[in-house]
């Protein structure tokens, strides 16, 4: 992770600066751009200590290894949900949800409700059907 850290880290040292560069090319009379600089620069800097920590915890993985072989990383890489419609009809609801919030109530208690007995179908998919664990 140690490529991930400095990524983020470096992040940190990039935007405040540029925040600060922004604030004087605007004669700071836009606030906004330097609040927004300013909040990337520590939400970068939240990751970075993040995967910093994270470095810290776990063994070092294939990827951080300079003399890694790619057959280091075989195996299993995760549990995927094979052939699953559920993200594509949560995606739809969100949808229909946020059009609501510009729309009306009315459409957005019923996106509520769609996206939420998707995600419900979603978080139980492997609980029943030929998925079951």
């Amino acid at each position: 992770m140690r490529v991930e850290t400095w990524l983020f880290g470096a992040g940190t040292f990039f935007f405040s600066p540029i925040a600060i560069v922004y604030g004087f090319i605007t004669s700071w009379k836009e606030p906004l751009g330097v609040t927004a600089l300013l909040l990337t620069a520590g939400l970068s800097l939240l990751i970075g200590a993040y995967f910093w920590v994270t470095s810290r915890r776990i063994d070092p993985r294939p990827e951080d290894d300079p003399d890694g072989e790619i057959s280091m990383g075989a195996g299993d890489q995760g549990l995927f949900a094979p052939f699953s419609y559920w993200p594509l009809a949560l995606a739809f609801g969100c949808a229909i949800t946020f059009a609501g919030l510009a729309i009306g109530w009315w459409l957005f208690l019923i996106g509520l409700v769609i996206t939420v007995i998707m995600l419900i179908g979603w978080t139980f998919e492997f609980y029943r059907g030929e998925h079951a664990h």
